[in-house]
């Protein structure tokens, strides 16, 4: 597997083509004690008057030592096999270019536009899939088989196992998977594992130390230590997560892994580095416990996790904005557009509002809104203290859900109905006024029938045997059926084309 970039510089922390990370915890006992909080108050006040208040020394010494030898059974790697299919962008990266001279040749122009060919403005070529094997890392939370890692430890593939630190070995089975939040959720058939012990990380303040665990570079049972140096970082790609930032060490192989506090207990999981290079450079970023604890509490209940949506574009406020307001301070997110038929339009906000607070908590950033909305499930309601016409209002909304999220045709059984092979979601509402359709199901991914047939990630199902779809459960109800074939109208870069597709 790759890394994953954001910003050309944000990269997921693993997976290495060999490479894991695993996840410690430890009782509150195995600390050290340095200073006491009698002698600070003693030496504050012989201190004189005009003296700067001495800071607070610091009561607990992590005995990092003890947190890598209580924490070692709980550790797994997580070993996955699959195949690779390329994205779009992929695609088109690799498409080769046609020799001169056939630019405008007849007999290419015949076939432009159908599937598989590659070039013109109807077709791209077919990249073809490739077989992987990588390894991540993953830590148990419950003694009877339930594991977190990263979602892109598991993303795209078919075989799962997680090796335990005592080296026995079992298939997992991928319970859930969250993209937006980057966490997965595993399940092994197993009883009376060691687990880890889990912390608070709304308790973290800036400078506390914490500890990292993992395998990177493949180096097993690696552990490197520093200290907060950020909270509720937003980056971009990912504004719903309010990130852990650290110093501590992190680098490819230590993805899925724990960031442990000062006690031991496990405050996040490692899921990305800043860097140039594809190393180390001084940030590395964690997803908080109790994000991932939500998450899975869904996937356990659901299958999947689903993320409210207020339906706003929203920026910082810089002093210049915020004087023009009539605020004090550049604090809130300022909203600088309301999607239609969204749940800030059925609640009235309006473009040039600041939000200032979400059910009582206080907006600094827009990027704490992102976080605040997007871990709430739709149809929640929140209350925003709104700062509008300079005064400030109470608004109520009703979130609604994510757009765009992948709604997979499963497998109508075996023999001759087969699967489809298609993943579909609805066009969204940007995308109809784009394209000009009025309905139509995207392709986010292809396999098996669909992607011999040619069809491509981005192609848009119009029809399906001849009837318009508007629904994924329309084309569910035909592939249960188990026809032999289906004739599916496609609409690729502005063209439009039927594909048959054999199902026996």
């Amino acid at each position: 597997m790759t890394l994953k970039t954001l910003n050309a510089s944000l990269i997921a922390v693993g997976v290495l083509a060999v490479g894991t990370a695993g996840a410690f915890g430890l009782k509150p006992e195995f600390t050290k004690t340095q200073g006491t909080a009698a002698a600070v108050t003693t030496a504050a006040a012989t201190a004189p008057a005009n003296a700067v208040a001495p800071v607070p020394a610091q009561t607990v010494v992590p005995n990092y030592r003890a947190i890598v030898a209580q924490a070692g059974p709980a550790v797994v790697g997580v070993t996955v096999e699959g195949v690779h299919k390329p994205s779009r962008e992929e695609v088109q990266q690799q498409q080769q270019q046609l020799p001169p001279g056939l630019e405008n040749d007849p007999f290419f122009q015949f076939f432009r536009g159908l599937p598989g060919m590659q070039g013109g403005r109807g077709g791209r070529q077919q990249v073809p899939s490739q077989p992987f094997k990588g390894q991540g890392s993953g830590f148990i939370i419950s003694s009877d088989g339930l594991i977190l890692t990263n979602a892109h430890v598991v993303r795209e593939a078919k075989e799962v196992t997680v090796k335990l630190n005592d080296r026995r070995e079992f298939a997992a089975k991928v319970l859930g998977t969250d993209t937006t939040t980057d966490v997965a959720v595993l399940r092994i058939d197993a009883k009376n594992l060691p687990t880890v012990r889990l912390g608070d990380p709304q308790s973290l303040e800036v400078g506390d130390p914490v500890l990292a665990i993992g395998a990177p570079y493949g180096f097993e049972q690696t552990a490197t230590s520093g200290i907060v140096s950020a909270k509720g970082r937003s980056l971009p790609g990912d504004a719903m997560v309010p990130f852990i930032q650290t110093d501590a060490a992190v680098n490819p192989g230590n993805s899925g892994g724990p960031l442990f506090d000062g006690s031991g207990a496990v405050v996040g999981i490692n899921a990305q580095i800043y860097s140039q290079t594809g190393g180390f450079q001084g940030l590395s970023f964690s997803i908080p416990i109790n994000v991932a604890l939500k998450v899975k509490d869904q996937i356990v209940a659901t299958g999947k996790a689903s993320h409210g949506r207020l339906g706003v574009v929203i920026q910082d406020l810089n002093q210049g904005l915020a004087e023009s307001f009539g605020l004090d301070r550049p604090d809130g997110a300022l909203v600088s557009k309301v999607a239609p038929d969204s749940a800030a339009a059925a609640a009235g906000l309006k473009p040039g509002d600041v939000i200032l607070e979400v059910n009582g908590e206080a907006i600094q950033r827009s990027g704490s809104l992102s976080s605040r909305v997007g871990l709430s499930a739709p149809g929640d309601k929140v209350k925003l203290k709104v700062w509008r016409d300079k005064s400030a209002k109470e608004i109520e909304a009703k979130l609604g859900g994510l757009p765009n999220e992948d709604e997979k045709v499963a497998s109508a059984g075996d023999g001759q109905g087969g699967k489809l092979g298609l993943s579909l979601r609805p066009l969204s509402p940007e995308e109809r006024r784009a394209t000009h359709l009025a309905q139509g199901l995207v392709v986010e991914g292809a396999d098996g029938p669909a992607a011999r047939a040619g069809i491509n990630e981005g192609d848009v199902v119009l029809a399906i045997n001849g009837k318009p779809v508007t629904s994924v459960e329309q084309v569910v109800s035909v592939i249960k059926a188990k026809p032999k074939s289906v004739a599916l109208l496609i609409q690729r870069d502005g063209e439009q084309i039927f594909v048959p597709v054999n199902l026996g």
